[in-house]
């Protein structure tokens, strides 16, 4: 999101993040104007001066659905109920509501008593790109950064620089089983609301072994030394075993952030190497 002249000089530093009242004030506002747009409606249903409640998708008891699908009973109706909430509250209610967002595609207008819009036909994957669109705006200013991806998930932004790594997408060759959704579940595990320190380093011990599985291979497009080295870091910081020789008087919480992104850029590189085949004699 573009920073203006204040916020990029550095002279506007208590505008740079937003609070958990100033964000949930603003999602409000977002979520008032999409439901007046209707992008809700498809599921969530409305109002009518004429004809009362007209149900969506999810019915007519909409607090049994809330409780079925966020086990929570206080959160509905939502922009009655906000001010209320924690942040887990708030990061559950956007999720719930990707899932339920759809751009209206044909509309008309009941202008009596200033009804308002009544939809008949949505795009779903347009709503939820505007949606996300829009809720990115806040979340990547809140606290220390969240992003809603596309799988509708609020997830820790990437550390500064490296989202292009985080986003970059495994070549089709790779196994999907062994290694395509155990390097997806690692990024997921890693980047995860509030994922302690033993989850991070469970996301690292995943990244090596998916390593471990391409070891045979990579044999063939490294030096013996170079592939001896990618898992000596591991044992030797503590993430796959546990030993008397290894090292644990360090800043895991820096350490840590650095092991995982050297692994998932050791994996996407030997894999390009792997695709590539081995270098021929010579070859500089």
């Amino acid at each position: 999101m573009r920073q203006y002249f204040s916020q990029r000089t550095g002279k506007n530093l208590g505008a740079a993040r937003l609070s958990l009242p100033d964000v949930k004030s603003l999602f409000k506002s977002q979520y008032d104007q999409l439901v007046d747009q209707g992008y809700f409606q498809e599921d969530l249903g409305f109002y009518c001066v004429d004809a009362d409640f007209i149900p969506g998708k999810l019915g007519t008891d909409l607090p049994a659905e809330h409780l079925l699908a966020l086990r929570k009973d206080n959160l509905w109706p939502f922009h009655e109920t906000i001010d209320n909430w924690s942040e887990d509250d708030l990061f559950d209610v956007i999720e719930f509501l990707y899932d339920h967002v759809s751009q209206p595609t044909e509309k008309s207008y009941h202008s009596y008593s200033g009804c308002g819009w009544h939809c008949s036909k949505f795009d779903r994957k347009a709503g939820q790109a505007e949606y996300r669109a829009k809720i990115d705006r806040l979340l990547n200013s809140y606290s220390e950064g969240f992003e809603l991806t596309d799988l509708g998930q609020v997830l820790a932004l990437p550390d500064s620089g490296l989202a292009p790594l985080m986003e970059a997408s495994l070549p089709a060759a790779a196994d999907p089983d062994n290694i395509t959704s155990r390097v997806n579940a690692a990024v997921e595990k890693f980047r995860r609301h509030r994922s302690s320190l033993n989850d991070r380093r469970d996301a690292i011990r995943d990244l090596a072994d998916v390593l471990e599985y391409l070891r045979p291979t990579i044999k063939t497009v490294l030096a013996s030394k170079d592939e001896a080295d990618l898992f000596n870091i591991a044992n030797n910081f503590g993430i796959r075993h546990h030993n008397v020789a290894q090292r644990v008087s360090y800043d895991r919480a820096i350490w840590y952030s650095w092991l995982f992104y050297y692994y998932l850029a050791t994996i996407h590189a030997a894999l390009r190497l792997i695709e590539r085949g081995p270098a021929s004699p010579g070859a500089a």
